[in-house]
C-alpha cells in the first residue's frame, strides 16, 4: 500500500482482514495516521474506534499523537469526540509529557481528554500533578470535573499542595481543592480553619434543614418508638455525635452502603445517621443496622429486643432499591414478635422468627392467599407469588407502623437535629474519607 484508502481503513472492521490490514498499515507508520484518525472522526463509521486506536498504539506516540490531537480539537461532533478521545488518552505512560503540555491547549475538550491520558498513566502521572492542579479553576466545568477525579487518584500524594491552594489561592481552585482533600484523606486533610468552615455551614443549612426521603442502593435501618435520642445512643453503644443535615446524611448512609474493596480497610459499617424524632419514632441508618446479614443478624436482633424493653417497640429494617429483596425485625417489650427475611438468600427460612404480622396477613389476603401458612407445606406457586410480594415489603411494613425513611419529606413532624455518629467499629477503626452533599 502506498496510499491509504478508506476502504482499506475499513477493512479493520472486517474480521477475517483485520490482521493483515492492521500489519499493514503499522508498517506505513506517519502515511497511516491521517487516513486512521479520519476514519475515527467520522461519526458515520461501520469501524469500532478499538481497532483503529490500537493500529495507532502500535504506531506509537511519538507518531501518531500530534495527528490525534489535531484531528481532536478539529472535532465537533459527540461521537467523534468520543472516538478520538478514547484513542487519544490511551497511549499510556509513554506519551506522559504530551498529555502534560496539552493541558494548556486552548479547546477544552483537548484539556479533558489530555487529563484522561494522564489518567490511563497511573502513577507515573504524579509527576504531572503541579500541572494538573491549576485545571481545577478551568473555566470549562467538564475539564475543571476531570482534573478532580484525576487529583482523586493520587490520594496523600496530593495533600500538600492542595492544602497550600486551600490558603492561598487562586479563588477559582479552592472550592475544587476542599473537595479532592474530603476524598483524599478526610476530615484529617482539611485545616482546622476549613473544618471550621464545614462545621458553620452545617449550622447555617439546619436552620432551614426539614425531614427528606433516604434512598440508598442498600437500605439497613433501626427504627425505635421514641424521640430520646441521647438514650437509643447509649443503647447502641454509638459515640461522637456530629450534627448534620438530610442531606449530608442521605449522601453519607448512601456512599457507606455500597462497601469496600477486599483491601480497604474500612467496611461501610463505621457510622450511622441518628435521625431527630420523625412523627415519634427515631431512625439509626446505616449498613452497621443490618437485620439479616451474617455479621451484624444477631447483634441487630439483641439491641432491638434491649431497646424494645426500654422503649416499647423497636425494628430493623433492610430494603435493597435494587430490587435485592426485603427484611424486617419487630420486636415489643422486650421481645421478638417477628423476624423474616426475603433476599433471596437460601438461608433466607433459618432465620424466620415467631408468626406472621397483621401487614402480612393483610398483603396475602390481597394476594388471595391464606393469613396463615407454612413454608414447607404451600405450593410453588403460591410459595413464588408472596415471595414476589415479601421482596419488596420492608419500606411500606414500616410505613404502617408509623414512619419509614424512604416515605419523608418537609411535612413529616420533625423534632431536634440529626446527627452522624461513629458506632463501636468506627470508633476503634476510623471512617472512610468523602467529599458528601451538605
Amino acid at each position: 500500500m502506498s496510499v491509504v484508502e478508506t476502504g482499506s481503513v475499513r477493512e479493520l472492521g472486517v474480521p477475517g482482514r483485520r490482521e493483515v490490514v492492521a500489519d499493514a498499515l503499522v508498517v506505513l507508520g506517519i502515511d497511516a495516521v491521517e487516513p486512521l484518525v479520519r476514519e475515527l472522526a467520522d461519526e458515520g463509521s461501520p469501524v469500532d474506534w478499538r481497532p483503529i486506536a490500537a493500529v495507532l498504539g502500535r504506531i506509537g506516540e511519538a507518531v501518531a499523537f500530534d495527528g490525534l490531537l489535531r484531528g481532536l480539537a478539529a472535532a465537533s461532533g459527540g461521537r467523534s469526540r468520543e472516538r478520538l478521545g478514547f484513542a487519544f488518552s490511551g497511549f499510556g505512560a509513554a506519551a506522559l509529557d504530551r498529555y502534560t503540555a496539552a493541558l494548556s491547549h486552548p479547546v477544552p475538550h483537548v484539556r479533558r481528554m489530555a487529563v484522561r491520558g494522564l489518567q490511563r498513566c497511573g502513577d507515573d502521572a504524579r509527576s504531572a500533578v503541579d500541572a494538573l492542579v491549576p485545571l481545577l479553576g478551568d473555566p470549562d466545568d467538564e475539564v475543571a470535573r476531570e482534573a478532580q477525579n484525576a487529583l482523586m487518584s493520587h490520594g496523600e500524594h496530593v495533600i500538600a499542595r492542595l492544602r497550600l491552594v486551600r490558603e492561598r489561592g487562586p479563588g477559582r481552585q479552592r472550592a475544587r481543592a476542599l473537595t479532592v482533600l474530603a476524598e483524599s484523606g478526610g476530615e484529617g486533610a482539611l485545616s482546622r480553619a476549613d473544618v471550621a468552615a464545614v462545621e458553620r455551614l452545617v449550622r447555617v443549612k439546619l436552620q432551614d434543614d426539614r425531614p427528606e426521603g433516604l434512598w440508598a442502593c442498600w437500605n439497613h435501618w433501626i427504627a425505635v418508638h421514641s424521640g430520646d435520642q441521647a438514650g437509643i445512643m447509649r443503647i447502641l453503644g454509638l459515640s461522637d455525635p456530629r450534627p448534620v443535615t438530610f442531606a449530608l446524611s442521605n449522601d453519607i448512609v448512601d456512599t457507606d452502603s455500597h462497601g469496600f474493596g477486599p483491601d480497604d480497610p474500612y467496611r461501610g459499617d463505621e457510622r450511622v445517621f441518628v435521625t431527630p424524632e420523625l412523627d415519634g419514632w427515631t431512625l439509626v441508618l446505616g449498613a452497621w443496622c443490618d437485620p439479616c446479614g451474617e455479621e451484624r443478624g444477631d447483634d441487630v436482633l439483641r439491641l432491638c429486643v434491649e431497646l424494645s424493653h426500654r422503649y416499647g417497640q423497636a425494628h430493623a429494617y433492610y430494603y435493597g432499591g435494587q430490587g435485592d429483596g426485603s427484611a424486617w425485625v419487630v420486636a415489643e417489650h422486650g421481645v421478638v414478635v417477628r423476624r423474616y427475611c426475603e433476599t433471596g438468600d437460601a438461608g433466607d427460612a433459618l432465620l424466620t422468627l415467631g408468626g406472621p404480622l397483621p401487614f402480612e396477613r393483610a398483603r396475602r389476603l390481597e394476594l388471595g392467599l391464606p393469613p396463615e401458612w407454612d413454608a414447607a407445606r404451600e405450593n410453588r406457586d403460591e410459595e413464588e407469588e408472596w415471595r414476589w410480594a415479601a421482596h419488596d415489603m420492608a419500606a411500606d411494613l414500616a410505613r404502617s407502623y408509623g414512619v419509614s425513611p424512604l416515605h419523608l419529606g418537609p411535612d413529616t413532624p420533625s423534632r431536634g437535629t440529626g446527627v452522624v455518629a461513629l458506632t463501636p467499629y468506627g470508633l476503634a477503626h476510623g471512617v472512610p474519607p468523602g467529599a458528601f452533599r451538605v
